[in-house]
């Protein structure tokens, strides 16, 4: 183990996943099963321990909402589950920021989808007024259930359906909507990537970044490396930084904390993408163990 820097980022965050729309996840969701509540309390536990201090929680339609009963999918559960993993969390000390993922991209991504009622297709209530009505009656029952004090995250990565200007208006409208609720927005923030298809994502944040409110928190998201030019001009344009260096090398998260460190930033969001379900018990506590050093800034 290396030498302990002395250095610690003030969020020191875990992303877990009640459910997930993507790529991936998207071709399971027939046979998805809910949630398991026991295993997010272990999961809680183990961020205690391990020096963590906030727990996002990506929740889409894994929860029965009272307001739109119509979103509820097989493997939805009772809002008093979400109250239970929440309430569990902050007896631990971990602050808690709820995750809607407000993108569009319905053709491949699917990260909205979540949003669709029985039938409907993607194009349906493009940004309209029942489309912001519905977003935020959801948000105010996450906020019941969930109690943030400081964040709620609502996505708005690989943004494929919307223009560059439809994009920016949708994270100012976003933005408004929970500093009315006395709440910050966090979002991903996709300059990291480099891909030739990821482009299009990487070059709408740029573009945003010079048009919506300073006061949002920018998630910079990378796996592979270290997204060092990136790092420095968004805590130069006066953002505050949380790095999301992913959970495949501790390594490379180091580095990640290092670079966001130096440019100023206040925190690191881990993230593994999977579910909370029994079978990848052993995965997501090892992760989180393995980690643990490196967001306490001991490697």
């Amino acid at each position: 183990m290396a030498m302990a820097t002395g250095k610690t980022l003030a969020v020191r965050g875990f992303l877990i996943h009640l459910t997930h729309y993507d790529p991936v996840w998207y071709k399971r969701k027939s046979r998805e099963k809910p949630f398991d509540l026991d295993l997010g309390l272990e999961v809680v536990d183990a961020l205690a321990e391990e020096g963590f201090n906030l727990l996002a929680i990506d929740i889409a339609d894994a929860v029965k909402y009272r307001s739109h009963p119509e979103l509820a999918r097989r493997y939805s559960v009772p809002m008093k589950q979400l109250e239970k993993l929440a309430a569990a969390a902050r007896r631990k000390g971990l602050e808690v920021a709820p995750k809607l993922n407000f993108s569009r991209s319905c053709g491949f991504h699917h990260h909205n989808d979540w949003m669709l009622g029985p039938k409907e297709e993607w194009y349906y209530h493009f940004d309209d007024e029942t489309w912001w009505k519905t977003g935020f009656e959801l948000i105010d029952e996450l906020i019941g259930a969930c109690k943030p004090k400081r964040f709620f995250h609502v996505g708005m990565d690989e943004d494929h359906d919307r223009s560059y200007s439809q994009y920016i208006q949708t994270i100012k409208g976003l933005h408004a909507g929970l500093k009315k609720r006395k709440l910050r927005a966090l979002i991903w923030n996709d300059t990291g990537i480099e891909y030739d298809s990821g482009m299009i994502h990487a070059e709408k944040s740029l573009r945003a970044e010079t048009a919506i409110p300073k006061d949002i928190v920018q998630v910079l998201w990378r796996y592979d490396a270290v997204p060092a030019a990136s790092i420095k001009r968004i805590a130069k344009l006066g953002f505050e930084l949380w790095g999301a260096p992913g959970a495949r090398s501790a390594a490379g998260a180091a580095a990640f904390r290092e670079a966001v460190l130096r440019a100023g930033g206040k925190g690191l969001l881990m993230t593994m993408w999977i579910p909370c379900r029994p079978s990848n018990r052993r995965r997501l506590l090892d992760g989180i163990r393995r980690m643990g050093p490196v967001y306490r800034g001991e490697e």
